[in-house]
């Protein structure tokens, strides 16, 4: 037991707070531009796909931007 590695984080703490802004800033982006698809295309033209793609891809942006927001301000999650 005394040979056990300590647990590391493969990115660097001082990556944090310069993460955490660019994830949350580019999730904000998609979830704007999901909302403007949403109110802007007629109910015959709108794509499942785009829309679930979209959706998606903001979701995970959000996520890992929250993420990293907790972890820059030494919540430990």
């Amino acid at each position: 037991m005394a040979s056990a590695k300590a647990i590391a984080s493969p990115v660097p703490d001082a990556w944090y707070p310069t993460l955490a802004v660019l994830m949350l800033a580019v999730g904000l982006v998609l979830t704007a531009s999901f909302f403007i698809y949403e109110a802007t295309s007629s109910k015959r033209n709108r794509s499942l796909a785009k829309e679930l793609t979209t959706g998606g891809v903001a979701s995970v942006f959000l996520g890992f931007g929250s993420l990293f927001l907790l972890l820059s301000a030494g919540v430990y999650v």
